[in-house]
């Protein structure tokens, strides 16, 4: 039996996972409620699953950040300290990661072996190109979508699903956290392919 792989990201309105300019992490939004729920999220027993460039991003804004700025939040600790597999051609262990292993083969190969042999379901926060992959390959089995209430048409970065093949998206969870953000829960299912 399979185990899930859930790709998390954190989306603008108009699809852009990241901005430049003066907007600030997770663009000035995040409230109490998004944040208790991102701790609950990753109290749960998963691995994370991480492309190389994500997970540079996430040691570098780590490494430079103190205890009390909003990158150490609690729920970014969390993640930090659950097992992570890093797909890389070029990084090497040991990692500045508590609990990482590195994978140097085709994420899709990788990925598909994971949930094969894993104890315990697969988490992505992140790593847009390799998602992208494992989408295209049908191994990911939930997109979660928190949309910040913010429109980034000259500042964005990173849209998310450029270059994505085309998916229907079976609404499955969702909720309004602060009253402002929306957190999106769906099953992918390549166009074309009835939904189960």
């Amino acid at each position: 039996m399979t185990v899930s792989y859930t790709f998390d990201v954190f989306s603008s309105l108009d699809g852009f996972g990241a901005a430049g300019g003066d907007w600030g992490g997770y663009w000035g939004k995040q409230g109490p409620e998004l944040l208790e729920r991102r701790l609950a999220l990753h109290e749960q027993q998963q691995r994370m699953v991480f492309g190389a460039t994500t997970y540079r991003a996430f040691a570098r804004m780590l490494a430079s950040s103190t205890e009390d700025s909003d990158v150490r939040d609690p729920w970014v600790t969390r993640m930090r300290n659950l097992p992570a597999t890093v797909m890389s051609s070029t990084l090497r262990e040991p990692l500045d990661w508590p609990d990482a292993t590195v994978e140097s083969g085709d994420a899709v190969e990788v990925v598909a072996r994971l949930k094969e042999k894993s104890a315990v379901p697969l988490r992505s926060h992140g790593s847009l190109s390799m998602n992208r992959a494992l989408m295209a390959a049908g191994l990911v089995d939930y997109v979660q979508v928190t949309l910040f209430p913010v429109i980034t048409g000259q500042t964005g970065e990173d849209p998310i699903f450029r270059g994505a093949l085309d998916f229907d998206l079976e609404l499955v969870e969702h909720r309004t956290l602060d009253g402002h953000t929306q957190e999106l829960i769906y099953r992918p299912t390549p166009h074309g392919r009835p939904l189960s």
